[in-house]
């Protein structure tokens, strides 16, 4: 494109104080002044690279212009179907999903943008001048300037056509441009014209010719003085090379006579000294290999006596010999492998010899002392499954231990079925069945006697694992230990490091040109000769000297025992090659967590004893034969079970819940069954009774007394002697006299038998304190259902419910009342302090109580008032006094009172009657009001004074109520 010279961002203009700004011309245009430099002797030609590297200027094409071309008249509409097709044009494209709809808005910005840069770059084309324009004039300018026009019209015209970069004839301008042949005609006719054309043209190209090389010409002259002296430089260079290569003819000559004289004898001495070192290095490789061809014999012969780590070490040492001192040696090429598969027979073997003994150790009789079988071969196994990073051997006694567990329970059943003769093992063979067939006795024997078992079980595992725990100790023990001596070597080393070569030694390794073995004959001087050379020596030849040791104990598998014990004891501290057992042991993290899982391994055999022996228990229970035990055969097993738990939780610091939560389910039976039987015993006991008063029995009231002495128990039965108590006609608790009947009594006894269930099983407190709730609450309502609901009448046949039947009821209601706290007191100490709501019940229990007894004195005070109501609606203010109503409403006061009065307690008797009293009063009330009598003093007032007086007369002669304020003045309604 023409335009690809001018600069895209205009700039101003040097002297221009208008801001206007220019274009920049053209490079090849400007006028340049000529510069004077010094002679160049190498002057740089333009490359072929340089010459024809390709720029963006060009770029002579591009599709927008193909089909924007503005010197076609008309664009080519079919430019596409013509090449591809009618189907190219027609072929709807489907808008882009990652491209947005542009619109002109997107452009809004950029024109903004750039409308005043487009302002000033029209200003610009105005006020600057065309390109060809200006090259024209800058052109004529440097003619006139140089006063030769007719040479210089040739150079510039050369440089524009000939010395173009992309110079080339095959171009069709390029060509048209050197050979004009327009001038010539065109069909091919010769003409005096053309004839003249072509000598014209002939002679303009000799023209070109010769200036070109007066140019070359003025070139070389200008160039001839750095010529001669790049010559002149040349001859003095020789001369001088010549000189050097005298010099060091001479130089080697002396070389040469130094060497013979002095360096020859030195050096071979030397190199016989080398000589012989390595011929004694060889003498100990071949030692050091003859102790490894030997290796494979010793390593069976320590493992046909079960020295697994001193065969481990063995293959150890040997593969590191063969590292570090045999590389490379043909002979040994298979030995690695076959020491890789030794090592792994010998895992096999050592997991294998850990299964057996495993099994004979828990499968060992139970009456056995408790020392651990064969405590050095534990060791031994065990070290040498921790140094082949075997860490899963727990698992394997893991196994055997559940398979030992399972075995117990067989052979205890086993033993004790042989010794009941009434289980015939032919024909009941399960297990299962064989102690359903048991008695209470024989089984509760047999589940002891597991326990036991286990105990000493849990016993052996502990000490086994104890042995096993102090291995890994050590092991970790020992790398801590590896970790300091490593620590302090590099210490040592960093403090004082060896002694350095002299310089003489130095350049002796240097002149020789074999550094590797002068410089192990040094160090193998340094090692002898210096301080600290026993140890360095020792820990550079460990291996070797370990593998020699091992050798030379030839077939002596106790050396090679003691051997392996002390590599295992004592690990050497060496430098970063050096040679330890504890190189292969696991790392402390491992360590650890094996240790760990020994303790885990020991809660386990605790949780397996718990779940073998819940087995046995729900094995007994299927047929609900545990639910049927009595309360004494129960706490019997609860006290077993709970001794077993206890001692497995000292033994294995282990809270097993298994067995726990088997015999909270089996006491969850117990206690509906132990429930459901007294609740239906008190059922019975309230259908059958006639609620009078009983007797109380000697032993009953000290069941109480030792209730008043906190005593929560049910004493033992003593034996019937000789002296016989009699029955009271009360039960005597704290200063006071509570006449019951017999169901109260049983049900006191009751109560008592659920604290001492508590008592010896605490697990159960909370169900049976709900228990108990429920069985107070269905004393209290069907004691209400057959007193106040009359319910005896039908029940018992009672004919009447009496006012005594009703003071007995709410006299044996106070009685439990009086030992709802007592019990709620008991209770709260078996419980826990998140269990403390469930305490709620009794205060609700309380409360239906009080409400009860609240009933039952309304009742009797309602019977009173029925019956005032019934005499004083008929009572007449006339003689003779005392009247007849008055004498009927005492007589059935004297009634009352005599059926109440040996019931009911003074305080209550008297409160009662003043309820009473206050009835008679309001009838009494009403009934003057309605029959007009006055409190004036008057004849009637008088009547019924005397009747009045006659009424409190008998009332206060009563037993208890002597003292009582009747206040029959209330009777008279006050004036207004």
């Amino acid at each position: 494109m023409a335009s690809h010279s001018s600069s895209p961002v205009p700039h101003p203009s040097s002297g221009g104080s208008e801001g206007i700004f220019r274009k920049d011309r053209d490079p090849s245009s400007r006028q340049y002044r000529p510069v004077h430099s010094l002679p160049d002797v190498c002057p740089k030609e333009p490359t072929g690279k340089e010459l024809h590297r390709w720029t963006v200027y060009n770029s002579k094409v591009n599709l927008p212009a193909a089909l924007n071309d503005p010197r076609l008249a008309k664009r080519e509409s079919d430019f596409f179907t013509k090449s591809w097709g009618l189907d190219f044009a027609e072929t709807e494209v489907m808008p882009s999903f990652y491209l947005p709809n542009i619109t002109k808005e997107h452009f809004g910005p950029y024109l903004q943008e750039t409308a005043q840069r487009e302002k000033i770059h029209e200003r610009c084309k105005n006020i600057c001048p065309n390109k060809d324009e200006l090259d024209a004039v800058s052109t004529a300018h440097i003619i006139f300037r140089s006063g030769f026009q007719n040479e210089y019209l040739p150079n510039v015209w050369l440089k524009q056509i000939f010395m173009k970069p992309d110079f080339a004839l095959d171009d069709p301008t390029t060509f048209n441009a050197v050979l004009p042949w327009s001038h010539f005609n065109s069909a091919g006719r010769k003409s005096s014209r053309d004839m003249a054309s072509s000598r014209l043209l002939q002679e303009k190209l000799s023209h070109y010719l010769d200036v070109v090389e007066v140019s070359i010409a003025r070139q070389i002259s200008l160039r001839s003085e750095a010529f001669f002296h790049a010559m002149s430089s040349q001859h003095e260079l020789q001369d001088r090379l010549t000189e050097t290569a005298r010099a060091v003819a001479v130089l080697r000559g002396r070389t040469a006579a130094i060497e013979r004289i002095m360096c020859e004898g030195p050096l071979r001495a030397l190199r016989q000294a080398l000589t012989r070192s390595n011929c004694a290095r060889l003498h100990n490789k071949l030692k050091l290999m003859a102790a490894v061809h030997q290796s494979q014999p010793t390593v069976q012969l320590l493992l046909s006596t079960s020295e697994f780590v001193g065969a481990l070490e063995l293959i150890a040492t040997t593969k590191e010999v063969l590292q570090q001192e045999l590389q490379g040696i043909h002979s040994f090429r298979h030995l690695g492998s076959q020491l890789c598969e030794m090592e792994k027979l010998i895992d096999k073997m050592m997991v294998e010899d850990f299964s057996m003994y495993s099994r004979s150790d828990l499968s060992r009789s139970l009456e056995d002392d408790g020392q651990v079988m064969e405590k050095d071969r534990l060791e031994s196994l065990v070290f040498g499954l921790l140094r082949q990073r075997k860490l899963d051997f727990l698992d394997i006694y893991s196994d055997e231990m559940i398979l030992a567990a399972k075995s117990i329970v067989t052979q205890s059943v086993v033993d004790s079925v042989s010794q009941i003769e009434e289980i015939d093992t032919d024909i009941v063979t399960k297990l299962a069945d064989q102690m359903r067939l048991m008695t209470f006795p024989q089984w509760f024997e047999l589940l002891k006697s597991v326990f036991e078992n286990f105990i000493l079980f849990l016993k052996r595992i502990k000490a086994t694992l104890s042995v096993v725990r102090n291995v890994v100790l050590e092991a970790l023990d020992s790398n801590q230990k590896s970790r300091l001596l490593e620590r302090a070597a590099a210490g040592g080393l960093a403090e004082a490091p060896g002694t350095p070569l002299n310089q003489g030694e130095a350049e002796l390794a240097y002149l020789t040109h074999e550094g590797l073995f002068i410089s192990d004959a040094l160090n193998d001087a340094q090692l002898h000769l210096g301080a600290g050379g026993g140890q360095e020596q020792s820990s550079t030849v460990g291996p070797r000297q370990a593998l020699s040791r091992l050798d030379g104990c030839g077939s002596d598998s106790a050396s090679g025992t003691t051997e392996s014990s002390s590599s295992r004891e004592h690990p050497s501290a060496s430098e970063g090659g050096s040679w330890s057992s504890e190189d292969m042991m696991p790392s402390d993290l491992e360590l650890g967590r094996v240790a760990n899982n020994i303790q885990e391994l020991l809660y386990t055999a605790s949780d397996v004893s718990h779940d073998r022996c819940v087995k046995v228990l729900m094995a007994r229970a299927k047929d609900g034969s545990l639910e049927r035990l009595s309360s004494a055969e129960f706490v019997f097993l609860s006290q077993a079970v709970e001794g077993f738990v206890k001692d497995t939780e000292e033994l294995c610091c282990r809270r097993s819940v298994s067995l726990r939560g088997a015999l909270q389910s089996q006491a969850n039976r117990f206690v509906h069954r132990f429930h459901e039987e007294r609740k239906t015993k008190l059922s019975l006991l309230l259908d059958n009774e006639r609620w009078k008063q009983a007797e109380v029995p000697a032993e009953f009231q000290d069941l109480v007394n030792s209730i008043a002495d906190g005593r929560i128990t049910l004493p033992e039965r003593k034996p019937q002697g000789t002296e016989e108590r009699k029955p009271s006609d009360y039960l005597h608790i704290d200063g006071q006299k509570y006449a019951v009947v017999g169901t109260v009594l049983l049900l006191i006894r009751i109560f008592l038998e659920y604290c001492q269930c508590v008592n010896d099983i605490p697990s159960i407190s909370t169900d049976m304190l709900t228990r108990l709730s429920d069985l107070l609450k269905h004393f209290n309502s069907r004691s209400c259902q057959l007193v106040l609901g009359a319910g005896a009448l039908q029940v018992v046949g009672l004919k009447t419910i009496t006012t005594k039947n009703l003071a007995l009821a709410s006299r044996c209601l106070q009685l439990v009342v009086h030992y709802i706290p007592v019990i709620r007191a008991h209770f709260e100490t078996k419980l826990t302090p998140k269990q403390y709501s469930v305490l709620r019940h009794f205060d609700h229990i309380t409360k239906d109580y009080s409400d009860h007894i609240a009933e039952i004195s309304a009742k009797l005070v309602s019977i009173m008032d029925s019956m005032f109501e019934k005499v004083l609606s008929k009572y007449e203010v006339k003689a003779p006094m005392p009247s007849a109503c008055f004498r009927n409403v005492c007589k059935q006061m004297a009634k009352m009172h005599e059926a109440l009065y040996e019931l009911l307690p003074e305080e209550q008797a008297q409160m009662l009657f003043l309820r009473i009293n206050a009835s008679l009063k309001i009838h009494l009330k009403r009934q003057l009001a309605r029959l007009g009598v006055h409190h004036d003093g008057g004849p009637q007032h008088g009547l019924v004074t005397v009747d009045v007086a006659f009424y409190t007369e008998n009332v206060q002669s009563l037993r208890t109520l002597e003292k009582l304020d009747l206040n029959m003045a209330e009777i008279w309604e006050q004036k207004r």
